[in-house]
Order: structure tokens, then sequence, then C-alpha cells
């Protein structure tokens, strides 16, 4: 999560702009956000419907879990940057096609377990994440309050769930269920302070990039709710 493109005051900044602007951005924004559900969720059908991600999933999960955490959060980091950092809004489709693509792959693993003790864990996550998800984003836009005063909690929070998980992996301890709530907890703040940067900060251009960072936040919820509910089995 950068500040390059976010910078309050700007000429292009969302909150200098007039609300058809605005509103357009916004819609730009969670239609993009809405594509890149729709196509991660048509990549796992496909990779169950094609039989091969029993396969896939037994070969990521031979590096073990902690280091598929480890990948998740790497991955976040490496497509907000890379969105961020470009001017191309042909970049900009590219590493969101890619950050999607590889969450899918990320995901497959533990959908994969969850499919196999009960297909209504994930029903019960996914509605979980998008009732979370709506709850945060009203919260946002109804208050019209700045969050950008958590990108610091994010930040450091960031860098100690990462490092936890290399603790684990290093020591062989397990990260248990309060380490999953407060990754929960995590999403969330970070689903109100990407929701309350589209509403201020983000520039006009920037709605691609904007949709990927929504979506990794959500990506986020969702993959710590789905593990809630595989360790309540």
């Amino acid at each position: 999560m950068t500040d390059e493109t976010l910078t309050p005051g700007y000429e292009n900044a969302i909150v200098g702009l007039t609300e058809d602007r605005r509103s357009l951005f916004i819609n730009r924004t969670y239609f993009h956000l809405a594509a890149a559900i729709l196509a991660f969720i048509v990549l796992e059908m496909a990779f169950f419907g094609l039989g091969i991600a029993e396969p896939m999933a037994y070969m990521l999960l031979s590096m073990g879990w902690l280091p598929l955490l480890g990948a998740f959060i790497v991955v976040a980091w490496i497509g907000s940057h890379i969105a961020h950092t470009t001017k191309s809004l042909r970049a900009q489709y590219i590493a969101l096609g890619i950050y999607v693509l590889a969450e899918a792959l990320i995901f497959l693993p533990m959908l994969h377990i969850a499919m196999s003790v009960s297909p209504e864990i994930v029903e019960k996550a996914t509605i979980v994440t998008l009732v979370s998800f709506g709850a945060l984003t009203a919260v946002a836009f109804a208050t019209g309050k700045d969050f950008s005063f958590l990108r610091s909690f994010l930040m450091w929070g960031g860098v100690m769930a990462l490092g936890l998980i290399v603790m684990g992996v290093l020591v062989g301890f397990h990260l248990g269920t309060y380490f999953t709530i407060g990754m929960i907890g995590f999403a969330g703040a970070a689903i109100l302070y990407d929701t309350s940067n589209i509403i201020h900060h983000y520039q006009e251009d920037r709605y691609v990039a904007a949709a990927l960072e929504l979506f990794a936040s959500v990506a986020l919820l969702f993959w710590y709710v789905l593990r809630f509910f595989l360790s309540r089995e």
C-alpha cells in the first residue's frame, strides 16, 4: 500500500473532482473489482472442472502451509506495488490479471481441502466475507471518514504477520486460531483503508489499481475466514 498515487490535494485526486467524475471513478473501480472476483471464480471452477485442482493443490501443499501464507502476503505487496508505480493503464490491467491468477493458484490447496471436508464451508466463508465487505464498505461511505491513519497499522501489522510466519517456518510452531482471528481483523482494516482511499485519495486514472488493491484485501479476508471455518472442523 503505497502513497505514490494517493496524495491528497494532487490535481487529479478524487477529492478535488466534480461529483460526476468521482461517481464515474467509483463505478469503474467497483466494476473492475466485480470483474476480478468473477475471473477468480471462473479460474477456480476451471481448475476443479478440468480435474487439475487436486494435483496442483498437493504440489503446492508439499511446500507447507506457512510458506503459502507468506506467499499470499508477498504476492499482495508485489501486485499492489506494480499497479501503483505504473502510469500505463495497460500495465495496470496486466498487474490485475496476473494478481488474480496468482491468488487463484494460492487458494487451490485450501479450497480443495474445504471442498473435501464439506462444500458448505466454502459457502459459509463466502457469505461471511461478502456480508463483512458490504458492512465495511457501507461504514466507509456513510461516514465519509478518512481512514488513511490506518496505513501505519497495516504496514506494521503486515510486517509482523510475515515475521510470525517466517518464525513458524524456522522454529516449527503452529499459528493458531488467535492468529487467524487477528488477520481477519487486519483484513477488515485494510478494506476500510482501501475504500477510504477510493473515496478521497486515488487519482482519476487509477481505477484499475484501486480495484486491485481492494481485491487483495477482500481475498485476504476470504482466505482467513475460510481458514477459520476449516479450523472449526
